[in-house]
């Protein structure tokens, strides 16, 4: 873990939410561009975040200026419930004033190569570029109870290696087709925010906040903004384990 990282400790999810959402209210708000390209995490807590953003800042956020990307998808058509796309709308664009020309979804029903490819040519003409590389103002990432984070996976670090932008990868698992914004993407952004809760995932950041050796084969452990700031947001059982 990079020594620039900050870290926040909050009782239970609802907190951990609830502060992520004032963050990004004063960032949408405080920005000099006139626009904010933000990319989302699925899960559950990104779920309970997209609540409070519906009820708490429905009227206090500038959804005209905010753009909404993902950090990843599973190849799946967007009324499948296990869409990220699916859970947002559900959660969140159904629920405030964003304009529909301001949501970018990774589409899960295309041939995930094929997809791969346009999503990255999307970023390309919409992001600004740093060193090449496309900028999203904040990247929202999850962790994984096997350390993984967007939809890269333990046996996959090669693509924190990887020279294209965005590309096809397979749940090792399931064998289930995603797509993931790559680690020069993500560690590009100018703010990175991990969203961690629960204990079963205590394990894992404690192996990444004590630089420990097994750290190492997750990816989660390799966000580090090479010109932004990390946060990671974390409740009281997630944080357990911490030495």
């Amino acid at each position: 873990m990079a020594a620039s990282t900050e870290v926040k400790i909050y009782p239970k999810p609802k907190k951990v939410c609830k502060a992520v959402a004032r963050e990004i209210r004063k960032m949408t708000e405080g920005s000099p561009r006139p626009r904010f390209d933000i990319a989302l995490s699925g899960g559950n807590t990104p779920k309970k975040l997209f609540k409070i953003l519906a009820k708490k800042h429905k009227d206090t956020m500038p959804w005209e200026h905010i753009h909404f990307w993902w950090g990843d998808e599973r190849c799946v058509s967007p009324i499948s419930d296990e869409s990220n796309f699916k859970m947002t709308n559900d959660f969140l664009f159904s629920h405030v004033p964003v304009p529909s020309k301001n949501i970018h979804r990774i589409k899960g029903e295309n041939p995930p190569g094929e997809e791969a490819k346009r999503y990255a040519a999307e970023m390309d003409k919409n992001l600004n570029h740093r060193d090449d590389v496309p900028v999203f103002d904040l990247i929202i990432l999850g962790l994984g109870d096997d350390g993984h984070t967007a939809s890269i996976f333990p046996d996959q670090l090669e693509i924190f290696e990887e020279n294209r932008n965005c590309v096809a990868t397979k749940h090792p698992i399931t064998g289930q087709n995603r797509i993931t914004l790559t680690g020069r993407v993500l560690n590009n952004a100018s703010r990175v925010f991990f969203l961690v809760t629960g204990e079963n995932k205590s394990m894992r950041v404690s192996e990444i906040m004590n630089n420990d050796e097994a750290a190492k084969l997750l990816p989660a452990y390799y966000i580090e903004p090479k010109n932004g700031s990390l946060i990671w947001f974390i409740d009281e059982p997630a944080s357990s384990k911490i030495t």
